[in-house]
This record gives C-alpha cells, sequence and structure tokens, in this order.
C-alpha cells in the first residue's frame, strides 16, 4: 500500500523559502537514502538480500506477493535472485496460493505482503494454513525502528495478531538474527504437526548493510522419533482381543507415506477403514475394505459400524476433523490414537492407548508384526454399508434434468472424467457438504477440502498454487459455490498471467446455501440470505478465461470432457439444485442399514 510523497519541485521550493524568509538550495531536494552511510558496499550486503539467500538456502523459489513501500527493500533484493516473485490482487489470495504450493512442494510455501492492511489482508489466508496443518511462512513488512513505539501511519502491532495464527512468529531484529529467524520459520512450520509460522522486517533493519560472512544456517534433517516395542507389543494385544474393529483415518494418513502402510496393513487384516473430509484416498473408494468418509453432522451409514465397533483405531486423526462427542456421546468406545504427537484432552477422546511417532512407521511395524502373529478379520461383516454407499453415489449418474443440475449427478461426472492423479479443490459451503459425501478417491492427496479454519473463498487461489507445484501434466478443478467463488474473484487476473492449468466451477444458487441450509435445520427456516450474480460467462471473457455454462444434465459430462482439453484457466458454471439439502437431510436423519 504505496505512500506517495514526492519530493517538494525546485520551484515550490523557492516559493516556500519566499513564504519563510529562508534561503532554498541551488539543487532540488534529494533525500538521502540509508545506504549513504556505508561507504563501500562491495564488500557488504542488505538485511534484505541476506533474508533472501536464506529463503533460497531453504529450498524457496517461488514467493505470492503484495509490494509495498516498507517491503520496496525486499522485493528489490528478491528481483535479482532466482526466486520467482508471482504478483497478485490481494493478500488473502497470495496466502491461500502459498498454502496450495506448499501442499504439493518439498518446501512449504512463502507469502510477502507489507504492514497495516497488507498485513490484516493476509492473515485469513495464513490461519486456514495454519488450521488445515500446511506448512506456510508469512513476511510482513513493518514501519522502521525510529516510530513503531509511537502512533504512526499504518503502524499495528502485526506479530501480536499473528501470534495466534501461527505456530511461531518473531521480528527480525538486526542482520545477526536474520539467518536464525529464517531458518526457525522453517524448521518449526514443518516440524510436526506442520503449521505456519511468521516473520516481520523493519523497513530501516532491511535496508541495514551487514558483512558478506553472515551466511545462511546449515539445514539439518531431522528423523522423526518411532515407538518403542513395549508399546507396539500392548497395541497388538489390543487388537487380537477385538472382536470389531474399525480404523478412522485422519489428515496424517495422506500427509506422509503413511498411505501406503495403511493400504498394506487393511488388505492384510481385513480392518476397514473410513476417513474423514480431509484423509479422502487414503485408501481407494474402489478397496473393499474402504467405508468412505465420515464427518458430517447427521448420522450416516458408517456412523452405524463405530456403534458396533469395539476398538476405533485413529490414525494420524485431528479432532477438528470429526469432533469425537459426534462418534462417541457416550464416551464408551476403547479408542487407540497413532499419531505423530499425543493425543488431545477431551472427555469424548479418553484413549485407551496411545502410540506417538511417525505413523507410518507405526503402521510399517504393525505390518511387520502381522506377518509374525497375524489376526484376520473379515471385512465382509460391513458388506452392506458400502453397498448403501454405492446406491447413493450412482443415484443420479444418469439424471437428465435441466434448468438446474442435481449436486450428486455433477460429482459421478466429475468423477468420472477425472484421472485417478487429478486434483479436486473444494471451496467451502453447501458444495463441500456434497463433496465430502458424494466424491470419492483413489490416492492421496487428490481432494482438498478445508476442514480446520473453513475459510470460503480459498478455492480458486488454492488451485491456482496447486497448479504451480504440479505442473501441467495434473489437472486441477475447484467447486466453489457462487458467494464463495467472488470472495476472491480478482485472482481470476492472477490465474490467466499465469497461464494456471485450472478448471474452476461454480454451483450457482444465488444464496449462502449452507447456512439457509443449517437454518432450515435447526428453526425450521432461514433469514433470507439471496444475493444477485455477473454473468459469468461475460465475467470469465472479460479475464480472458474460457467457458461454459451448463444446463443440461445429459450434457456435463461432454462439457467437463471438452474443457479438459484447454490449456489454461477454464470456468464452467452450473445452476445447482440445492433442494437435494433437504432431501439428504432427510435421509440421514433415518438411516437404515441391516448389517
Amino acid at each position: 500500500y504505496p505512500q506517495i510523497h514526492p519530493p517538494l519541485s525546485h520551484t515550490s521550493q523557492q516559493q516556500l523559502a519566499t513564504m519563510t524568509g529562508t534561503t532554498p538550495s541551488s539543487e532540488p531536494h534529494q533525500q538521502k537514502s540509508h545506504s549513504d552511510d556505508t561507504h563501500d558496499q562491495s564488500n557488504s550486503q542488505s538485511t534484505a538480500q541476506l533474508v533472501v539467500d536464506c529463503l533460497l538456502n531453504e529450498g524457496v523459489r517461488h514467493i505470492f506477493a503484495l509490494p509495498g513501500e516498507e517491503n520496496a527493500e525486499m522485493m528489490m533484493a528478491l528481483k535479482a535472485s532466482e526466486i520467482q516473485v508471482h504478483i497478485v490482487r490481494h493478500e488473502q489470495g497470495a496466502a491461500f496460493m502459498a498454502g496450495g504450493f506448499s501442499r504439493y512442494s518439498n518446501v512449504p510455501g512463502v507469502v510477502l505482503g507489507t504492514l497495516g492492511p497488507g498485513a490484516t489482508n493476509m492473515l485469513t489466508g495464513v490461519a486456514d494454513a495454519h488450521f488445515d496443518r500446511v506448512p506456510v511462512v508469512a513476511i510482513t513488512a513493518q514501519g522502521a525502528t525510529t516510530r513503531v513505539h509511537r502512533e504512526s501511519h499504518q503502524i499495528m502491532d502485526i506479530l501480536g495478531m499473528f501470534a495466534p495464527l501461527t505456530k511461531w512468529n518473531s521480528p527480525i531484529r538486526n542482520p545477526q538474527s536474520a539467518v536464525e529467524v529464517v531458518r526457525k520459520c522453517f524448521k518449526i512450520a514443518t516440524t510436526e504437526k506442520p503449521g505456519a509460522t511468521h516473520m516481520e522486517l523493519y523497513e530501516d533493519i532491511a535496508k541495514q548493510r551487514c558483512s558478506l560472512d553472515l551466511k545462511p544456517m546449515k539445514i539439518l534433517k531431522v528423523r522423526r522419533p518411532v515407538p518403542d516395542e513395549k508399546v507396539l507389543g500392548q497395541a497388538w494385544n489390543m487388537i487380537k482381543k477385538a472382536k470389531s474393529p474399525v480404523i478412522l483415518a485422519g489428515y496424517g494418513c495422506i500427509r506422509k507415506v503413511a498411505s501406503k502402510q495403511l493400504r498394506e496393513f487393511s488388505s492384510t487384516t481385513g480392518i476397514c477403514v473410513m476417513n474423514t473430509f480431509m484423509a479422502k484416498g487414503s485408501i481407494p473408494y474402489t478397496d473393499p475394505t474402504c467405508l468412505f468418509t465420515i464427518g458430517l453432522q447427521s448420522k450416516d451409514y458408517n456412523n452405524l459400524v463405530l456403534e458396533k465397533s469395539d476398538l476405533i483405531i485413529t490414525i494420524g486423526f485431528d479432532m477438528s476433523e470429526y469432533h469425537p462427542h459426534l462418534w462417541n456421546p457416550n464416551k464408551d468406545k476403547t479408542i487407540l490414537h497413532l499419531d505423530f504427537v499425543p493425543s488431545e484432552v477431551d472427555s469424548h477422546y479418553d484413549v485407551a492407548l496411545e502410540i506417538v511417532g511417525e505413523p507410518s512407521h507405526t503402521l510399517w511395524a504393525m505390518n511387520e508384526l502381522q506377518q509374525k502373529d497375524p489376526v484376520q478379520f473379515d471385512p465382509h461383516k460391513w458388506k452392506s454399508i458400502r453397498e448403501a454407499f454405492i446406491r447413493d453415489f450412482e443415484e443420479y449418474k444418469d439424471d437428465t434434468q435441466e434448468e438446474v443440475l442435481k449436486p450428486q449427478k455433477v460429482l459421478y461426472d466429475v468423477r468420472q472424467v477425472l484421472k485417478d492423479d487429478d486434483i479436486l479443490v473444494s471451496d467451502v459451503g453447501a458444495i463441500k457438504m456434497h463433496i465430502a459425501r458424494f466424491y470419492q478417491c483413489v490416492k492421496p492427496g487428490t481432494c482438498i477440502i478445508s476442514n480446520g479454519f473453513c475459510s470460503m473463498g480459498g478455492a480458486l487461489p488454492i488451485s491456482i498454487g496447486v497448479s504451480l507445484a504440479q505442473g501441467p501434466d495434473r489437472k486441477i478443478v475447484s467447486i466453489s459455490g457462487d458467494g464463495g467463488f467472488l470472495m476472491n474473484v480478482q485472482e481470476m487476473e492472477t490465474a490467466k498471467r499465469m497461464n494456471s492449468n485450472i478448471l474452476c466451477m461454480v454451483w450457482e444458487d444465488f444464496d449462502y446455501g449452507l447456512i439457509s441450509w443449517k437454518q432450515d435445520n435447526e428453526y425450521g427456516e432461514h433469514f433470507d440470505m439471496k444475493f444477485g450474480n455477473p454473468k459469468w460467462t461475460v465475467m470469465a471473457q472479460s479475464f480472458g478465461w474460457k467457458s461454459f455454462s451448463v444446463t443440461k444434465s445429459a450434457e456435463l459430462r461432454g462439457t467437463l470432457e471438452e474443457a479438459m482439453k484447454i490449456e489454461g484457466p477454464v470456468l464452467i458454471h452450473i445452476p445447482i439444485d440445492y433442494r437435494e439439502n433437504a432431501k439428504l437431510t432427510k435421509k440421514l436423519g433415518n438411516i437404515r442399514v441391516t448389517l
């Protein structure tokens, strides 16, 4: 957010001198730069240059940024580096992009903004990454140290604002601390469980010169801890004694190589697996041990399995994904907790045993125990559950409805068109509920659903970040409601400029559909939240996007296949039939399955 204060012209200085009785300089005024204090810059570097070197040392090659006056020194240092800076249209979009990029990169995503409104705009996207356990490093500028102690233009407590929404944050107070702050931000962001970190760089400190002897710190790869044999033996005895165990797979099952070990474990033991919204693909939906996705507040078919189970094995599970009071209301379930960190303290999640360590290693060790002392359960015990789900998934696959399309039909066709490696990004709203239940995955990490912070408006910018990380070989499809998509619609220009290989689908109902749905469920009516929309294809054309509008169910699949062949960003507008929301509520309220 530039502050433009041009120096007085020579003529203006003469006029001012006449008014004040002073003698103007014979030369126009030139503001002295901080660097003028250093006689020889060839043997020194600015703190900003040092920070950029540290970022390069961390493996950073892309930064999502919006420039301002106070981060100008940092921008100039980046300009002279090999780091590619992607200029965006809003800091929130930049933070979402960094989160999307981070999910498919070996290094945390980095977002850069200025002070004041630049920092406040950025915060929502940073918080979304943090609550979803995505490593992101945020960098904000701050005013000069000579003015931060008093009331001054755009000065605010940025560190205090970011503190509760990051794992760690710190200012860079001098060049010597810069190398440590950068290293610590990246180390903490990637330490289990991952999340966001934040550093603040004062305007004058960014310009301060320092010795070239200051170098980035060495990066030491740390091996994650693994559980001891004793606790593994105790866990195995619990599994052997169980009559009807089931696995609840959380987000930790897709962030690491745990998915491979999980598939082997469920296949050889016959223990069935249900996944949270964020763990889709941790086991293929085609696998006979897969009991699909759980997490809706209403009871679904797989809740019946939890009710009948005498041992629930949670793996890489966060309570924010699906709170235990919804599946353990009587606090009587025996829970075996496998995760990177100890279990959260909650009366509905009072674990019988916890195995703390790398879940992939824990599952590998259990697979070894299975070979030595095998157990065998019958996955067909829950065959009726799988069949009930599949009937629902396919109920409208041949639907021919026109004018408005059913969510189930849309998601069925999307699944048929996307390859196993392609990625679906869900926005937040009623669309998230339908994607969670009706869209299934074969591979881990192929469906992004925010279920921590749950911010609307993230799907478009997240898709841009994912596309950059993945390249052109994988198609990225995002699905947003009309409310969510317009929250960051300005990033359509960014996507066009970056030629992002994304397909954005907008479900239109002229309403904040999820809130209406929930109010209807609780109060029997809802507040009027209707709004208007642009002409989607005209808007897309104005941004240089290809676009389609589909109002006939029978034409959807062909349109999707055509759109998939187009290089660059594409928008598909679909008027959606959210009458299905109330029907789904009614169905889930009357779940009946013969086990």
